[in-house]
């Protein structure tokens, strides 16, 4: 069993990484007898592992309610998360309740957003069962839902009470699931640790097979990066927005194409890619690093360019409505060489049009 503790004063709160995790009651031991807790999942997880979560938590005394809501990208909006106030109201569940997020990153990003706001706030607990939730959206403490108009542009910064990663959830992962939690592992390798990439190079396989040494290193050193940034910039001031390289572009390629027909992953990859090649035309990244960022995520079985039928220029209205942007400015993380990037402004829009193009086909 792997611990890693996120440090952040009153908010810090533990990482609990196993294989086998839902069968064991102690993982949930934040939770104390007599607690009451309202299990926040969807109609695919349902059938797997509600069950065996709700046979944990009352072997701890905690009365447990639950809402099953539908699954996909397109469901995380405002009005799935009325559903969730609802049913804690129906429920009668008071400011010492406690959520509890079974899902990836929708179901985390939404049940984390409900318990910020449910009578001004109350405790959850952040479960992920997708490598993408598992390495990266159930860390850190973001919170939201989608708007029609733009991605996680509803939310708020809210630390859960702690995260328990069971890795076994991943031998049920559909491949392209896995194939989409791996653009966020290769992200951390390019934004600030050169060492992780070349593991993931030596590593790839074994991670595409779920092979449950390497998965369990692949999780604790993506959650030890996130963790070390969160603690230095927990509401994203300033080095947090590195974890966001690709993202920028991404979003606009799942708000323009409609949420959930491209993963978010899969759209983060090709965004990824798109930096990358951003990079290069300002002569940041060298030609020989675009490359081996190329081959590692086509390697992950993920796209390399962007939907055939969105034009390049189709990309601005997105990018400058994304939420680094201030002051009408537009800000882009962009790698400067493997395992290292930076935030950068004032770039020219044409260019970066011409490098979304270089992407494009």
């Amino acid at each position: 069993m792997q611990k890693i503790h996120v440090s952040l004063g009153k908010r810090s709160y533990p990482i609990t990484i196993a294989s086998g995790l839902f069968q064991d009651p102690t993982a949930f031991l934040p939770l104390k007898m007599g607690n009451k807790a309202m299990l926040v999942t969807n109609q695919t997880l349902a059938p797997i592992y509600l069950d065996v979560i709700k046979d944990s938590l009352k072997q701890l005394k905690i009365e447990v309610d639950q809402i099953i809501l539908p699954d996909g990208e397109q469901y995380k909006t405002l009005s799935v998360m009325e559903q969730v106030f609802t049913a804690l109201l129906k429920k009668s569940h008071g400011r010492d309740t406690t959520l509890i997020a079974l899902g990836g990153g929708v179901i985390g990003d939404l049940t984390g957003f409900a318990a910020s706001c449910y009578q001004r706030g109350v405790r959850f607990i952040q479960v992920p069962t997708t490598l993408l939730s598992q390495v990266d959206s159930s860390v850190g403490g973001k919170t939201a839902v989608n708007h029609l108009l733009g991605k996680n542009m509803i939310g708020t910064f809210y630390q859960p009470m702690s995260v328990v990663i069971d890795i076994n959830c991943l031998k049920t992962l559909p491949a392209r699931e896995l194939s989409s939690g791996l653009a966020e592992v290769i992200k951390y390798g390019i934004i600030v640790d050169s060492a992780f990439f070349i593991w993931l190079e030596e590593h790839l396989d074994e991670l595409l097979s779920v092979d449950a040494n390497a998965m369990e290193y692949c999780i604790r050193r993506c959650c030890e990066i996130k963790t070390k940034i969160i603690s230095l910039d927990e509401t994203e001031q300033g080095i947090r927005a590195l974890l966001n390289l690709g993202h920028t572009y991404g979003h606009a390629i799942e708000v323009e194409m409609g949420y959930g027909n491209w993963l978010h992953g899969e759209a983060v990859a090709a965004g990824i890619i798109m930096a990358s090649q951003t990079a290069y035309r300002f002569g940041q990244l060298n030609n020989q690093d675009v490359s081996r960022i190329k081959k590692l995520i086509a390697r992950a079985g993920l796209p390399v360019t962007g939907p055939k039928n969105m034009t390049p220029e189709s990309y601005l209205p997105h990018l400058m409505r994304d939420k680094k942007v201030l002051s009408g400015e537009l800000r882009l993380i962009l790698p400067t060489a493997i395992g290292q990037s930076e935030i950068r402004m004032g770039l020219d829009h044409k260019q970066i049009i011409s490098a979304i193009a270089d992407c494009c086909y």
